[in-house]
């Protein structure tokens, strides 16, 4: 289950996976299969994602590539002008970011922007990635991509013509050709050795060898010279009258094998009839295709562990849907926890692919959201540890009902508690009382009531402060709603006169939740105002043994107590 003790370190944050963990889907792309288009603008891309964050999102997904069945390949350039603003708008806001590329230059600029994820789905086969992410602290995802059926022979088709003509053409050319290599035996020998073609081996730039990829098929054979196609008999030269000329396809950039491999996997499904072969097994057996998937996804992490990348910055994720039929993908899914046992966080990427509609029956690519849930409870249920989603919304609402009956897993956390209207401290005593009737929470902990200072909005009465340990077993957003209902029952008002540090009759912020990092407009966690608040670090010594201590080993910058604002001035008692 996710609930396990595997964490993914990703650059200054640290996943713990107690409960799954969800990665939105942003594509700031004109030609996604499901929603291309629709975040192609780089502000409509921003606001989405600050949507999703509030939605319940751990993980933004950022790509400026489509990498669906056909898609056009695009040069780093372009995609590093579709998702660079993105990415530097929402790791601003505190986002975890991840940058969707499989261009060395693109993941490098992403993370010069914030982004602390790199998801390559050519699975860390370029060199020069490997080099780029044993340099950085990024977390890293990588991803199977290809065929998983074992390769099948193919023959040349022959057409036999036994006409007189061609029998006599035949012989001559036999002829010809003996008459030739009898010509070139002395050229060719020479110190009593026969030349030959030096083997060569295909090199990137710099002299760097091309490691063989999973996509597949060998190169195709060269065209034969013009001057050979002159010479041809007009037997061979003769097309069948009965075959159309096939409409040319955009060709992919050279040596582009992701997109070969993409349009060959199109063309499978397209081409795909059912048959009246008859089968002993519904599915094609698993163990050859998870020695292909297992194996490379082993393979790979073991490349970046000896290239200096730490085993707990890596996440491996078998790329349903890229190269693969729907028999295979779900085989795949269904070994979920053979690929749990490898040890690295697992990811689920099964999002209104195609084999999630073959299962479901529906065809358009948006309506599958339903389906796709249904597929990520099986990989959660056997060790998926993120989720990735289009439908943020509608998946976190789908998995907090789920773990909420399903998962016992209460987790402590501190609400502060303010207040300078009206009764101080009786407001700050209903809060609490009110916070204990929240559905899956309960109260274990109080500070004591300290008279402040008014931070930042230094013209008004002094505040009544205290912090209250809880347990929850409520999903961080859900408990932020609860508590907002609260202030909004005692009186706070949060119309846009209101000032935003004004004084109020109550305030509630969450300031820290075990196990969770969180960014967006809605909620950050840990509370980035944690380390400068005299009045809250102060009420926190109640609770533990030296919080600025504490919150700096969560990473939170703690100012001394002379830099601090809102300092404690008195204490008012109890809660």
């Amino acid at each position: 289950m996710a609930n396990d003790s595997k964490t993914w370190r990703c650059g200054k944050y640290e996943l713990s996976f107690d409960r799954p963990r969800i990665m939105g889907v942003l594509n700031v792309t004109p030609d996604s299969f499901s929603d291309g288009g629709e975040h192609f603008d780089a502000d409509a891309a921003i606001e989405y994602g600050l949507a999703m964050l509030d939605a319940g999102a751990d993980i933004i997904d950022v790509g400026g590539e489509s990498t669906r069945p056909g898609f056009t390949p695009v040069n780093p350039d372009e995609e590093a002008r579709r998702v660079l603003p993105v990415v530097r708008a929402l790791a601003k806001e505190g986002a975890i970011v991840s940058i969707d590329t499989r261009h060395v230059a693109v993941a490098k600029a992403a993370v010069r922007c914030g982004a602390s994820i790199v998801n390559d789905v050519t699975g860390f086969t370029d060199p020069k990635m490997v080099e780029f992410v044993a340099t950085s602290t990024c977390g890293v995802i990588v991803m199977h991509a290809g065929e998983v059926a074992a390769p099948t022979r193919t023959h040349a088709t022959v057409q036999l013509d036994t006409s007189a003509a061609a029998f006599v053409a035949e012989k001559a050319r036999e002829a010809a050709a003996e008459a030739a290599r009898e010509a070139e035996k002395p050229a060719r020998r020479r110190r009593g050795k026969l030349l030959g073609e030096p083997k060569t081996e295909a090199k990137l730039p710099g002299g760097v060898v091309q490691p063989s990829l999973p996509f597949g098929d060998p190169e195709p054979a060269p065209e034969p010279a013009d001057e050979q196609k002159q010479t041809a008999p007009a037997a061979e030269r003769v097309a069948p009258a009965a075959e159309p000329a096939a409409t040319p396809e955009p060709a992919p950039e050279p040596n582009d094998h992701l997109a070969a491999m993409m349009r060959r996997s199109a063309r499978r499904e397209e081409a795909y009839v059912p048959t009246s072969q008859l089968r002993r097994f519904t599915l094609p057996d698993s163990a050859p295709i998870m020695r292909r998937v297992m194996g490379f996804l082993s393979d790979q992490a073991r490349t970046l562990i000896h290239a200096g990348v730490s085993r707990d910055r890596i996440c491996i994720d078998p790329g349903p849907g890229f190269g693969k039929t729907a028999n295979e993908d779900i085989v795949i899914q269904r070994e979920t926890a053979k690929m749990a046992s490898l040890g690295y966080p697992l990811m689920c990427a099964v999002s209104r692919k195609r084999f999630v509609g073959a299962v479901s029956g529906v065809t358009e690519a948006a309506a599958r959201d339903a389906a796709t849930f249904g597929v990520c409870l099986g990989a959660i249920q056997a060790g998926a540890n993120i989720v990735r989603v289009h439908d943020v919304t509608g998946f976190a609402q789908f998995l907090n009902g789920y773990w909420a009956v399903a998962k016992p897993q209460p987790r402590r956390a501190f609400v502060a508690v303010g207040s300078n209207l009206g009764h101080r401290c009786d407001n700050i005593r209903a809060a609490r009382d009110m916070i204990a009737e929240i559905p899956l929470t309960c109260v274990s902990n109080c500070s004591r009531i300290y008279e402040s200072e008014p931070a930042y909005e230094t013209r008004q009465d002094a505040f009544a402060n205290a912090v209250i340990e809880i347990k929850t077993e409520l999903a961080p957003l859900v408990l932020l709603d609860e508590l907002q209902k609260i202030e909004l029952e005692l009186g706070r008002d949060r119309s846009k006169k209101a000032k935003v540090n004004g004084p109020r009759t109550i305030d509630l912020d969450l300031l820290w939740m075990d196990g969770e990092t969180h960014g967006g407009k809605k909620l950050r966690l840990p509370h980035p105002l944690i380390g400068e608040r005299d009045f809250v670090l102060v009420p926190l010594e109640d609770l533990m043994h030296d919080p600025a201590r504490f919150f700096r080993f969560n990473g939170v910058e703690v100012k001394e107590p002379e830099d601090r604002v809102g300092h404690i001035v008195g204490e008012l008692g109890r809660m």
